[in-house]
């Protein structure tokens, strides 16, 4: 079977993390989050992938090229003009010619794939979506079933009064091909609001797959840390990490012996932890990091090639690529984009948002 993955969706929450890394490309303990999605995908045994992209994204063809470093083979779409959910996918139909399967880009999920497919081909549907249950439906679409799990109503980000359900529509679907011949070509179509209602409405057998796995997407820095959180919490067995006070160090990494650490901790390549430094996990620090003497970083995700000096205090914020923390400064509850300095003694303002680029002085 072959998967589409919407790529390159809505960035702008994800701001200023996203300004020059695509959302595809953000690392999950060090590692693309897109990568741990192709990984899922070849565990279900789905290697023939299309990155369904709105522009040609250089950082994400340079990293997975053809795909066969990582199992699998990969083809590129590129939409002209923005095409939706629904137009995405017909932008690449020459590779759709059987039972496909389509996910959005930005999801991280344990869905049994392989149970979905065996229940869509038992139904006979046209059409399955996965479902997930959610504590506030209102921002999400929901979807109304009867007994046999078949679709009867589609309901986008209702208000309160009109909820009926917590089960949302998970991002994740099962198409026939035909399907295809219902979304117009190179015109903005959704699967949510224009697809599905219209296959709904002609009689076609649309299904759902409730399931209870564990599901998040990225879209925002909040849910982004809570990811890291959750895979560290051991809440993800699928996935190996460190758990408890576990430390995982990369190849060529130097920690001074005198460094105090607490994990859960994921340590990069090519790092060095100096004298005296204190971790409290969860931390993650990515390649090339140096963290000098006397730092304190408590519940924070660093990306890579970051500079950390003397006596920095950072605690419960994320730091992108290329930044630089100079001696005795303080970042809290902060979010930094990439080639950030922060001048010495300087202490930044709970919440902060640094986009790329700034030098931040002490006022």
């Amino acid at each position: 079977m072959k998967a589409v993955i919407l790529v390159g969706g809505e960035a702008t929450r994800l701001l200023p993390l996203t300004c020059n890394t695509p959302k595809a490309m953000v690392p999950v303990l060090n590692t693309p989050f897109l990568e741990h999605v192709v990984h899922y995908l070849s565990e279900h045994q789905i290697r023939d992938i299309i990155l369904a992209q709105r522009h040609l994204s250089q950082p994400i063809k340079s990293h997975f090229g053809n795909g066969k470093r990582f199992g699998v083979k990969l083809v590129y779409t590129v939409e002209d003009t923005p095409l939706g959910t629904a137009g995405a996918v017909k932008n690449a139909e020459k590779y759709l010619d059987d039972t496909f399967l389509v996910l959005n880009g930005d999801i991280f999920t344990d869905l049994d794939i392989t149970a979905m497919i065996g229940f869509h081909l038992e139904r006979k549907a046209k059409a399955t979506i996965a479902l997930t249950p959610v504590d506030d439906p209102t921002s999400y679409g929901l979807i109304e079933i009867d007994a046999r799990n078949r679709v009867t109503r589609f309901l986008e980000k209702p208000k309160w009064s009109e909820v009926t359900t917590n089960m949302i529509n998970a991002g994740t679907y099962i198409l026939e091909p035909e399907v295809l011949s219902h979304i117009p070509h190179q015109a903005n179509f959704s699967f949510e609001r224009e697809l599905f209602p219209s296959l709904l409405e002609e009689g076609e057998p649309i299904y759902a797959y409730p399931s209870s796995a564990y599901w998040i997407d990225i879209g925002t820095p909040e849910k982004y840390t809570r990811l890291h959180w959750d895979l560290f919490s051991g809440s993800k067995p699928r996935h190996s990490c460190p758990r408890g006070e576990e430390v995982l160090v990369g190849e060529q990494s130097y920690i001074h012996p005198t460094a105090q650490i607490r994990g859960p901790a994921v340590i990069g390549s090519n790092c060095t932890i100096g004298q005296k430094v204190k971790l409290t996990g969860a931390v993650v620090i990515g390649f090339g990091c140096t963290v000098l003497e006397d730092t304190v970083i408590e519940e924070s995700i660093i990306w890579r090639n970051t500079q950390l000096g003397q006596r920095v205090s950072l605690k419960n914020s994320i730091v992108a690529d290329n930044c630089r923390l100079n001696d005795n400064s303080t970042v809290e509850d902060s979010i930094l984009g990439d080639n950030v300095t922060v001048v010495n003694g300087c202490k930044l303002e709970p919440g902060s948002k640094i986009w790329p680029g700034t030098t931040v002085a002490a006022p």
